[in-house]
């Protein structure tokens, strides 16, 4: 089978095509023949060893998301038959319940082989089925960044009906709390640099946005728009350059959800109006199974889809981390196998 993998040493010069032997699956196991993969911004950081000691020995297959259709079954395999399609889960491990570490010990990508292989053999549970309304690529979209943007604003945010969330940017985990953010009946606002993708989000519903460069005290302006309380629930994927004005909007008692760290990983804020103001700063790393079985229903539920930038073939796989590092895309970007 063909796969796409870092090996002999820690960099992108070493990301290449290559074959392995086809995988078989074992008791307890399915294999799956993959039709389409995407991106996420963590697949810049795998090929430099950006997660440190715990990543997986050279070589490593690339890539977290995926879909494809369930071609062997191993002894013991109960809820799944072939010819199901079905989304490899990010966490291996984490079925269901809080986050512990032996159950973020195993995610694909990084201490696990990824997507990017014809073939990959997975625990039972180590699948979901795949929201029938999608597409390959759609559906492949799914695994990280969508998992990612439910968690924050519903398996841990609760957020309601009439709340106000503050979304940064219009990246892959931006554009699903948006539309997760509508779902449910929230007020939207959301910041970007570019008044070309903050027109295509008001497009996409949502109800304020705000050009941060041009605006560069963007808490103050985002409360102004929320009212006297402020935000309720921040989707924070800057870190160390945003969280300063993720605490000037956020509400007394709100929450503030760390997804990313794009603009630094220091933590270089004032920790007083945290305490004071009774605020909730939560990190958030993906999800584990029985988010993304929640997220699939209510995505079938209410017919959407992930916005897809743009689509590379298999062999492309340079180009298309080339694509993404340029950070001009809008939405997420896939692989067809």
């Amino acid at each position: 089978m063909r796969v796409f993998q870092v090996e002999n040493d820690w960099s992108m010069d070493n990301v290449r095509l290559t074959t392995r032997p086809d995988p078989v699956p074992g008791p307890g196991q399915v294999r799956v023949g993959m039709r389409a993969a995407a991106l996420n911004y963590r697949d810049l950081l795998v090929p430099r060893r950006g997660y440190g000691s715990r990543m997986k020995a050279l070589p490593l297959i690339m890539l977290s998301d995926g879909v494809g259709v369930v071609d062997r079954i191993g002894e013991g395999v109960k809820h799944l038959s072939v010819g199901d399609r079905v989304c490899p889960l990010f966490f291996q491990t984490w079925v269901d319940g809080p986050p512990t570490k032996p159950r973020l010990a195993q995610s694909l990508g990084s201490e696990v082989d990824g997507t990017m292989a014809d073939f990959m053999v997975l625990p039972e549970l180590g699948v979901a089925p795949a929201p029938a309304h999608l597409d390959a690529v759609e559906a492949a979209c799914l695994g990280t960044a969508a998992v990612t943007a439910w968690r924050a604003l519903v398996s841990e945010g609760g957020i309601e009906q009439d709340d106000t969330v503050l979304i940064q940017g219009t990246g892959g985990v931006s554009l699903f709390a948006l539309q997760f953010a509508k779902l449910r009946g929230a007020r939207t606002i959301v910041i970007s640099s570019s008044d070309e993708k903050l027109s295509r989000v008001r497009r996409l519903g949502a109800d304020e946005t705000i050009n941060y460069r041009k605006v560069p005290e963007w808490g103050r302006r985002a409360r102004e728009i929320a009212g006297a309380d402020g935000i309720d629930h921040v989707v924070d994927v800057g870190g160390q350059t945003t969280l300063p004005q993720s605490l000037r909007a956020i509400r007394v008692g709100g929450t503030i959800s760390l997804i990313g760290v794009l603009g630094g990983g220091a933590m270089d804020v004032p920790l007083g109006p945290v305490v004071t103001r009774h605020v909730r700063l939560q990190g958030i790393t993906v999800g584990c199974r029985a988010d993304f079985v929640q997220m699939a229903a209510a995505m079938a539920t209410h017919a959407l889809k992930p916005v897809i930038d743009r689509v590379f073939a298999f062999t492309e796989l340079r180009a298309a981390l080339d694509h993404l590092a340029g950070g001009s895309h809008f939405g997420k970007i896939g692989i067809t196998h």
